[in-house]
């Protein structure tokens, strides 16, 4: 994989304002995009999460299924994003007694190119 020059925001036209970026001559390939992040709370919270006695449920469960839906929307949520067919997303979690808390992952692939090259 290659990474973008920085300095240079390819969503900011040169009189400063936003735009499309055209990717319409980008070749169709591999791509994968990863976030992590983590989530900080109290060591009474973390134990009940990993113990399964909050009221609600699965909380890591229902994250997980969330994460996929909104990646699965993100042309709709992020301004300006181009939608992709995601091949595959997954959403992982580690939990931290030591944080306390909950460290996320989430990996994002498609194999192919903007979404109206794919239904052609």
């Amino acid at each position: 994989m290659t990474s973008r020059p920085t300095g240079k925001l390819s969503h900011v036209a040169p009189d400063g304002t936003a735009r499309m970026v055209d990717v319409g001559g980008k070749p169709e390939t591999a791509r994968m995009a990863r976030a992590t992040g983590q989530i900080r709370m109290s060591a009474a919270t973390l134990e009940a999460i990993v113990g399964n006695t909050i009221a609600k449920g699965d909380v890591l469960g229902v994250a997980r299924i969330a994460g996929i839906m909104a990646a699965k929307r993100a042309a709709e949520l992020i301004p300006l994003c181009h939608p992709l067919p995601l091949t595959d997303v997954e959403v992982t979690f580690v939990t931290d007694s030591a944080l306390p808390g909950v460290r996320v992952e989430a990996t994002v692939r498609t194999s192919d190119g903007p979404v109206w090259k794919w239904r052609r």
